[in-house]
């Protein structure tokens, strides 16, 4: 599991969309991993995801190396991930099961 440097956020899987703030984040602050530095664009809540890459509108959403659900709007790397711009992909009966 890749905790960043600064012990700031966790990444659960190398091909993670999002990581963990293990704290609150702050704009303006940087998240750095071994292979990326994310600068945080909007208020991260301790617990919550922040896009560790830019993800595309439509796109599968991946943490745990599992599809957690799909971005309703393009989100930027730094950016808070909850439910205001991911909906689920399972369990619904609206939609097919995702498959990875």
């Amino acid at each position: 599991m890749p905790l960043s440097l600064d012990g700031e956020a966790l990444r659960l899987k190398d091909d993670d969309d999002v990581a963990v703030a293990l704290r609150p984040l702050a704009p303006g602050e940087q998240v750095r991993f071994p292979d990326r530095t994310i600068a945080v664009t909007v208020a991260v809540p301790s617990g919550h995801k922040l896009a560790v890459r830019a993800i595309e509108a439509g796109a599968l959403i991946r943490k745990y190396g599992q599809v957690i659900g799909r971005a309703v709007a393009p989100i930027a790397a730094g950016e808070h991930v909850h439910v205001h711009n991911v909906e689920g992909t399972r369990g619904r009966g609206d939609l097919a099961e995702v498959t990875p």
